[in-house]
């Protein structure tokens, strides 16, 4: 790694443990920084019962959760625009949302609601389902699954996720309201335990992501590159979806669905580590938990004491980002055919 990009991933690792220490000391109530600090030095423990059930049992699981989910994001979304060859893909595209928000509403229509552990079972089989239809959908005919079709075979499963959801809602509406909060996305949860499996998830899809490193990087040559140097890049792309739908099914059941995340953070690991997947990995990875971290800070404390949806203010960043990525490309396109003219 270049010195200036060191430099610079030495700066973001610090600002992700400044973010985490502002999360941890603003929201809600009287506990601030001072106390959030006297709590971390005294070995997380304080002799104010209040101070540690807002540090210990509200704060500290919403930092930990920020931190994982949106590493999970980052490194999602570097795996999906890598193995589509699309800069602009998001975890959104190979159906891992939208299977989600189906599943959450149909175990809500059939349950009459559901529990926290139950519909986090939902949403992570719902994204895993969805990704997998996608996959072999891809995989019809028995073409490859290269990745204009990957593409196309998400966007196909999404919308008709979609639909079916919209359905769902209409048919039985007096159910969904646990639904519609849980569509906005927050961090906020009563069960901080159920984390803990969702970090084993999180684990394993990052394993998997850092060993499809250097197949990866065959794969971005093109398919018969990658095979001449003795890849296989039907079981390279089963893998990173696989990989995909862990990492970003697992921050989807226990957060809701998550927009733009999965593209700001892989578009700006990219301007600072170039065109490396290794380097992108790695640099997307705190580039998530400290925009996800900003993101829920920002929901806190735009409507405080009230919170706002956390995909709205996602939705704020990185729909003007999209637009001006679209617009610099387009610019770039136009100057690029006129030079050549």
């Amino acid at each position: 790694m270049p010195l200036s990009a060191l430099t610079s991933y030495v700066l973001l690792l610090v600002l992700t443990a400044m973010l985490s220490l502002a999360s941890l000391s603003m929201g809600a109530g009287s506990v601030g920084w001072t106390e959030s600090v006297d709590w971390l030095l005294g070995g997380m423990h304080s002799i104010d019962a209040q101070v540690d059930l807002v540090l210990g049992e509200l704060r500290l699981p919403r930092v930990l959760k920020a931190l994982a989910l949106g590493a999970a994001l980052g490194a999602a979304g570097v795996l999906l625009q890598a193995v589509t060859r699309n800069p602009l893909a998001e975890t959104g595209l190979l159906g891992v949302n939208s299977g989600a928000a189906l599943a959450v509403a149909l175990g809500i229509a059939l349950a009459g609601g559901l529990t926290p552990g139950p519909q986090i079972g939902w949403a992570l089989g719902g994204a895993l389902t969805g990704s997998a239809f996608a996959l072999m959908l891809a995989h019809a005919g028995g073409g490859q699954a290269s990745p204009q079709r990957l593409v196309l075979a998400g966007l196909a499963i999404g919308a008709t996720c979609q639909s079916l959801t919209a359905w769902l809602s209409l048919a039985s509406s007096a159910n969904l309201d646990q639904f519609r909060f849980w569509l906005l996305g927050s961090l906020t949860h009563p069960h901080a335990g159920l984390l803990v499996p969702g970090l084993a998830l999180i684990g394993i899809g990052l394993t998997l992501a850092v060993l499809l490193i250097r197949p990866l990087s065959a794969l971005t040559l093109g398919d018969d590159l990658a095979r001449a140097l003795g890849h296989r890049p039907g079981p390279i792309r089963a893998l990173t979806v696989t990989s995909v739908a862990l990492l970003a099914g697992t921050a989807v059941a226990l957060a809701g669905p998550i927009a733009f995340l999965g593209l700001i953070a892989p578009y700006c690991a990219r301007a600072l580590a170039g065109i490396t997947i290794g380097a992108q990995l790695a640099f997307a990875i705190p580039l998530g938990a400290a925009l996800l971290l900003l993101a829920d800070l920002a929901a806190r404390l735009i409507v405080a004491p009230y919170e706002a949806p956390m995909s709205a203010v996602l939705a704020l960043i990185g729909a003007p980002l999209l637009i001006w990525i679209v617009h610099r490309d387009a610019t770039l396109a136009l100057s690029r055919t006129g030079a050549e003219c």
